[in-house]
């Protein structure tokens, strides 16, 4: 099978096309051929250099879209043809960047019938950090303030529509060209973070979702919103001193830091949500397998809105949903 791998960390020109031999699956596994995959900040992040996981060579990719080719033994959800989407055990079940791969079962849920592979390849690891901030985690209720950092982005486009769905009244920042978009999310109110000082123009948050802040000068921003008793949710694996957590503390605001899981019923609340209307990816831009390096490239530019999805070259190259 054709898969795209690294043998070395550095920039997109690592990646190159090889031919591996097609995986079988194990115990309470299913082999699946791939359509469509998502291309993530932690893609790129573990090309360029040990991130959240450290070996060599390595083949990239969590987000899966297709269809079942073989189950393993014991599995009863799917059966070959089935089709499937899902995320990758997160860190090490790595490997969506290929013809093939191969995982738990209980990783993916059936791909709603309404979106084709290229839009069910663009949720999955971005949906569930979202999903898993906003409703496991912060339990957002209806009423509820929410403030999204970098709301035009992989997780924060899909955080605003999650966040409207249970109810709450949305805040998204993002630069100035890109409001118009937030508010067809369903978004509240629009934030440009390059003009305006959240800390000036926000407060009585209940909950804030921060993507982007890697030290503590951002994560001060968020905590000047919140009310006593708010939640800040981070979802980088970057260090909180203990000084910085005692002062959080001491406001009574809750700290979490989250990283993301594969989980068969999150899959299925998020295919609900789709199927329902409540939540549609925007895909920014396709590319086939082959053509990885030009995905990551883009996706290193931080200035794409929504996601960008490898294709599986005869599939659905080039059908991109707005």
């Amino acid at each position: 099978m054709r898969a795209i791998r690294q043998e070395t960390h550095g920039s997109p020109d690592v990646l190159k096309e090889v031919e591996l031999p097609r995986p079988v699956p194990g115990l309470s596994e299913i082999l699946v051929a791939v359509r469509a995959a998502g291309v993530n900040p932690t893609d790129w992040g573990n090309r360029a250099r040990p991130l959240t996981i450290d070996r060599l060579p390595l083949v990239l990719g969590w987000d899966v879209s297709g269809v079942v080719e073989a189950v393993g033994t014991g599995v009863t959800l799917f059966k070959p043809g089935d089709e499937i989407f899902g995320m990758l055990p997160y860190p090490d079940g790595v490997g969506s960047h290929a013809e093939y791969v191969t995982a738990p079962a209980r990783s993916f849920t059936h791909k709603p019938a309404g979106i084709d592979h290229v839009q069910a390849g663009a949720l999955p690891l971005a949906s569930l950090t979202a999903y898993q901030a906003l409703v496991d985690t912060a339990d957002v209720q209806p009423g509820q303030r929410v403030l999204i950092h970098a709301a035009a982005g992989g997780v924060g486009h899909l955080a605003v529509q999650i966040a409207k769905s249970r109810g709450a009244y949305v805040i998204g920042t993002a630069s100035a060209a890109k409001h118009d978009f937030l508010r067809s999310l369903g978004a509240d109110e629009a934030i440009d973070y390059r003009t305006v000082d959240i800390a000036e123009a926000l407060t009585g948050i209940d909950v804030v979702l921060d993507p982007i802040s890697v030290d503590t000068e951002g994560r001060a921003r968020s905590l000047a919103v919140l009310r006593p008793g708010g939640t800040l949710i981070s979802i980088l694996p970057v260090p909180v001193g203990p000084d910085e957590l005692a002062m959080i503390a001491e406001r009574g605001i809750r700290f979490e830091s989250l990283l993301v899981e594969a989980d068969h019923g999150g899959m299925q609340a998020i295919a609900r949500l789709v199927e329902t209307g409540a939540l549609r990816a925007h895909v920014e831009a396709t590319f086939p397998l082959s053509e990885a390096a030009k995905a990551h490239a883009l996706g290193e530019t931080r200035r794409t809105t929504g996601k960008i999805v490898l294709t599986v070259e005869g599939t659905e190259k080039g059908q991109a949903a707005a």
